[in-house]
């Protein structure tokens, strides 16, 4: 990890406190499924991997969604998830933070003394930093929570269409067994 930056201090404080070890194994549940989606593609009468894809598609969308739904039920506790944080960083990181938003503390007080909080005298005209910082985390975590759930929607469309693909398979199989009581030749 590089070390950080006045432009890359928010992003990476953020995403250290994501749920990250949920969305690898998310990542590596969607890579599974996709492996398993080859077989039901390359072997067109049978549906039996189609079925597999699909059941393990439906699970991709509960563990997508359930990402999704704690990132966002956290955006609803920002501020008080945000204090926290700034409270277990230390004063390179907080200043940073004070440098990137040109404010004093996170409520005030306590703030580093630093380039942009010098005293408190300079400090009290300044804004505390929980307005910027919260916005910024709202924006970024909004942004992450909303392509969740816009994976959780192309996934419920691929669901669907492998469903629509199984039962295909399923009518031209019933045909097929028709055809050779009757003793019909496939065309």
């Amino acid at each position: 990890m590089t070390a950080p930056t006045i432009d890359n201090v928010a992003p990476n404080l953020l995403l250290a406190h994501a749920p990250l070890n949920s969305a690898l194994f998310n990542a590596g549940l969607v890579f599974l499924t996709f492996i398993a989606s080859l077989p039901g593609l390359t072997f067109t009468t049978q549906r039996a991997w189609l079925k597999v894809h699909s059941w393990m598609m439906l699970g991709c969308i509960i563990v997508t969604l359930v990402i999704g739904l704690e990132i966002w039920y956290s955006t609803l506790q920002t501020r008080a998830n945000l204090a926290v944080m700034w409270d277990a960083e230390g004063p390179q990181m907080q200043q940073l933070l004070q440098a990137r938003w040109q404010c004093c503390g996170y409520m005030k007080t306590p703030f580093h003394t630093d380039s942009t909080c010098p005293s408190p005298l300079a400090a009290s005209a300044k804004p505390d930093c929980v307005g910027p910082f919260s916005n910024f985390a709202n924006g970024f975590l909004d942004l992450v929570f909303t392509a969740m759930f816009g994976m959780v929607a192309l996934d419920a469309i691929l669901l669907l269409s492998g469903l629509v693909v199984i039962k295909k398979r399923e009518e031209e199989e019933r045909y097929r067994h028709i055809d050779e009581k009757c003793k019909y030749t496939r065309i």
